[in-house]
């Protein structure tokens, strides 16, 4: 699987999501809330919405052919 630049982007969106659910989990603090001014923040809800479209195009991956091309492959020892 060839990761494209949109990839990226999307799976750092995932990551940040996750980083935010685990430190409301575990602290009750929502680290976007408390950057970008509050929860009904717009900025808040725009990056919400943000990873919640990486989210589902991450889904995507999942789909993918899977490109071994790059792997070498080793010949058995006799």
């Amino acid at each position: 699987m060839r990761f494209r630049t949109w990839d990226y982007v999307a799976l750092a969106l995932v990551i940040l999501g996750a980083v935010n659910w685990g430190f409301i989990g575990l602290f009750r603090f929502d680290l976007i809330a408390a950057i970008f001014g509050g929860v009904e923040a717009i900025v808040s809800r725009i990056i919400y919405t943000l990873v919640a479209l990486a989210g589902l195009y991450c889904l995507s991956f999942f789909g993918r052919q899977h490109d071994h091309s790059h792997v070498r492959t080793e010949h058995p020892i006799r």
